[in-house]
Formats: C-alpha cells, structure tokens, sequence
C-alpha cells in the first residue's frame, strides 16, 4: 500500500468518519483509480471508522506542516 498527494486527493471529499467499507464505496461512486481503491482493501478493518486521512496515511501532510519557498534555495 502507498499514498501519494494526488490519490490521497481523491478522499478529500468523503464522508469522514467513514468505516473501510463506506470509503471503498465512496471511492468506487465518485470514480478514484484503482490504486486509491486497492489501498483502501489492504486497510485493517475493525469496524471503527476513520476520522480522517492521518488515520489511514500517518505521513498525510496537513495545513499545519511547513512548506518552505522553493525559490529559496
């Protein structure tokens, strides 16, 4: 299983929290690629749902992490 921004993208939308299930269904509904729906297989399914993308990616970056300038280096 691999993450990468672009597949991630794909679940910006969804119904967050959502079981395993309800995520394969979301991604299967609004059309994600079949690596989006293979990584969200090979999730561990207790039954509890995801809160959120750091759930299933811990690596996920978010809106606190710090880009820096690519014109500064």
């Amino acid at each position: 299983m691999y993450w990468t921004l672009e597949l991630a993208s794909y679940l910006d939308d969804a119904p967050w929290a959502a079981t395993k299930d309800e995520l394969v269904d979301y991604a299967i509904r609004t059309g994600a690629p079949v690596e989006v729906i293979e990584n969200l297989q090979a999730l561990e399914d207790d039954g509890d749902p995801y809160e959120s993308m750091e759930e299933i990616w811990p690596d996920y970056p978010t809106k606190d992490d710090v880009f820096h300038n690519r014109d500064e280096h």
